[in-house]
């Protein structure tokens, strides 16, 4: 059974060229989730103690404004970051959504990239292989996908990362809904896809301003304000609380 748990996580980041005080000024300014601390370099506090659970069908929204943490959380989960201190149990294969250009490489063709970003998200070689022709079909670039990544449009790398990233099965869905696959043609296809993709898995995590899509997808939510947890229970719950007048709106 998949499922997710997390216990006192901790993520920091050093900012090591702030050295000038006007931009130091403006970085103490700045509307963002994390606590900023000086000491020997500038430190922001992008997680704080982070603890929670969740279990095989839930649908989990992310709620907080810009910079509260949603995007770190996700990275945390798929691996990217490494916690400080505290810990990340994570039971089952994940597929991140939310970044879906990670693990590929400008100079190689679109087929070695199939194969380098499913190799990051967990298949093997022979997984890949076989599914390489149906990948290859769905993006829909033909001849372009033996030339390399560099000479590819924005948007024919979305395409190439999306139809790769959707080529599994996982257990635990990661997604941010700023996802984008391409033009307004493809897209109605990418979203048809993603609907599948959606209902077999067995978490879902969505990162989300939208009222309207996590109210669709998600049954669960949490509350993240200045990285940390304000807040658990149903959608409507957090987003009540989300919408008093004291919360911070992004």
């Amino acid at each position: 059974m998949a499922y997710i748990r997390l216990d006192q996580v901790h993520v920091s980041f050093p900012l090591y060229d702030v050295t000038g005080r006007s931009l130091k000024k403006h970085l103490m300014g700045v509307r963002t989730g994390g606590v900023i601390a000086h000491g020997g370099c500038t430190m922001v506090q992008a997680l704080n103690g982070v603890s929670f659970t969740v279990n095989h069908g839930d649908r989990l929204a992310l709620v907080g404004h810009n910079g509260a943490g949603k995007t770190t959380l996700l990275r945390v989960l798929a691996g990217i970051y490494e916690p400080a201190y505290g810990s990340v149990k994570v039971e089952g294969t994940i597929a991140p959504l939310f970044d879906i250009s990670l693990g590929m490489e400008m100079e190689a063709t679109g087929y070695d990239n199939i194969l380098l970003r499913g190799l990051y998200l967990g298949l093997s070689k022979h997984e890949i292989r076989q599914r390489a022709p149906e990948i290859a079909e769905f993006t829909e670039l033909g001849e372009f996908l033996n030339l390399p990544l560099r000479t590819y449009s924005l948007g024919m790398r979305m395409r190439l990362g999306f139809a790769v990233s959707t080529a599994i099965e996982p257990d635990v869905l990661l997604l941010d809904e700023g996802l984008s696959a391409g033009d307004a043609s493809f897209m109605a296809k990418a979203n048809a896809r993603l609907k599948e993709f959606w209902d077999k898995a067995a978490i879902i995590v969505l990162a989300s301003h939208s009222e309207w899509l996590m109210r669709e997808v998600c049954d669960k939510a949490i509350l993240i304000e200045h990285g940390q947890v304000q807040y658990f229970g149903s959608v409507d719950e957090v987003l009540a609380v989300y919408q008093q007048p004291a919360a911070v709106l992004g």
